[in-house]
């Protein structure tokens, strides 16, 4: 059990003691610390859009955020059952100061969090959120009076003005898509994608769905991490009902992994390339994703005479990059798409109408449409960090091992080779460093990552 402070929001599981677990005593300190920090950006009544994603403890931790907001006298506009990027969007759409998801994203059914957004409906910076741990450490709140309490204003209609905005994006094509006839299916993973990807597929032409783990329990049908060993169900399903694709989303739809019609998966990696491509196609630009995801969304991108750049990993890292370089898609290998002219979040519905797009237009299989991209394997492996050796050490020998190579110390540590990479990264929450490699070969990318763990291992 454990709780995690971070620049980004507050992540813990349900239950223990306070300060050790993410109970009500810590969610109304991290509730009232964000609160208080908008309340000091400048005088008038703020305003704060709150959703959820469809986890067990989801109704008592909103509940615990919302109070706390309106006994600092902030005005709450309350969305319920919700998505990440519908969160995100609301804080535009109703012109909010800002914003609270409660998610835990792909974590277990005993973990939640409050994730924290800034008045563009983005993640708080970091600057911005040091001074949200300082206020919550500090307890610096001051609460309204009673005649100064803020008000809760309920929200119906967020889905519906996300999904228009989608359906308001030039590249979609739904009548292109209703000509495929496209037959689906989805694993909702008991959670936000049950109600919001069936209404967005239905909205952009797709009638014939198949909704596995449809129940909005939060008792999670299985691990909801949207990997192989997770989708046995969808992927069985998709060939025993001869469907053309299988979706699967997290508890929060934000990460986005589809299914082959002949069972096999798409690759998570491959969803954000995939997109890429169709974008590239139709609007040419700079991509980005962050250093540990696929070379493949590089080597699209140069196929359309355009830039590709590397972010640190994490998505305000990655928005930010994105900005700087004027980007016209980008996101991260884990399933994540952040569409800029929509808005600067990773959004699945999105990333699901795009692709459908692609793959109608394409008149491909999704098993062939996956082909036609460069063939790119991993390896994600992790050691424990030896006490007595730096980091610095460790990087320091590689950098000399390896000089002829391109090296990127952005984030950890990244060595390019000619036809593949290796990327090491120290984790925040333990002592070990996390290995990551690529190749064209799943034996190479392993083989790379015991090479660079063997060299790790004679450093004294």
């Amino acid at each position: 059990m454990s709780l995690i402070k971070s620049i980004s929001g507050f992540r813990g599981t349900i239950g223990g003691k306070p300060n050790e677990n993410l109970t009500p005593i810590d969610i109304v300190k991290f509730a009232s610390a964000y609160g208080s920090w908008l309340k000091s950006k400048g005088p008038g009544r703020k305003k704060v859009i709150v959703g959820r994603d469809g986890r067990i403890s989801g109704p008592m931790v909103e509940s615990l955020v919302e109070q706390s907001l309106l006994a600092l006298g902030i005005d709450v506009i309350h969305l319920g059952l919700s998505t990440t990027p519908t969160v995100e969007m609301a804080v535009v759409f109703e012109k909010a100061d800002g914003g609270i998801i409660i998610t835990a994203s792909h974590n277990p059914k005993q973990w939640n969090a409050l994730k924290l957004l800034n008045e563009k409906g983005e993640f708080v910076s970091g600057d911005e959120g040091k001074t949200i741990l300082t206020l919550a450490a500090n307890e610096d709140f001051n609460y309204a009076n009673i005649d100064e309490v803020g008000t809760l204003i309920s929200n119906a209609d967020s889905l519906d003005k996300h999904i228009q905005a989608i359906l308001a994006y030039p590249l979609i094509d739904i009548a292109a898509i209703k000509v495929a006839n496209f037959q689906v299916v989805v694993d909702a993973i008991n959670s936000s994608g049950a109600f919001s990807v069936p209404a967005l597929l239905n909205a952009i032409g797709v009638s014939n769905i198949r909704v596995l783990n449809g129940e909005m329990t939060g008792d999670f049908a299985h691990n909801p991490e949207p990997l192989k060993e997770h989708l046995t169900e969808l992927c069985n399903t998709v060939v025993s009902e001869k469907a053309h694709l299988g979706i699967a989303v997290d508890p929060d739809v934000d990460r986005l992994c589809f299914v082959c019609e002949d069972g096999e998966l798409f690759g998570e990696e491959y969803t954000l390339v995939a997109v890429a491509d169709f974008i590239l196609q139709n609007k040419k630009g700079a991509t980005v994703s962050n250093l540990s995801s696929t070379r493949a969304l590089r080597d699209v991108t140069e196929k359309y005479g355009c830039s590709y750049f590397a972010s640190a990993v994490g998505e305000v890292n990655v928005v930010t990059k994105m900005k700087n370089e004027n980007a016209v898609i980008g996101g991260e290998g884990n399933g994540g798409i952040i569409v800029p002219d929509l808005h600067y979040g990773r959004d699945a519905l999105i990333g699901i109408a795009l692709f459908l797009t692609h793959l109608a237009k394409s008149k491909m299989t999704a098993s062939a449409l996956r082909a036609s991209y460069p063939a790119y394997f991993m390896s994600k492996k992790k050691m424990d960090l030896d006490a007595n050796i730096s980091l610095e050490k460790i990087f320091t020998t590689l950098e000399a091992k390896f000089s002829a190579y391109p090296i990127n110390k952005e984030d950890g540590f990244k060595i390019d080779f000619e036809n593949e990479w290796v990327h090491l990264r120290s984790s925040n929450t333990e002592p070990i460093i996390r290995i990551y490699t690529e190749a064209h070969s799943q034996s190479a990318a392993d083989k790379l990552a015991e090479e660079i763990i063997a060299i790790i291992g004679t450093i004294k």
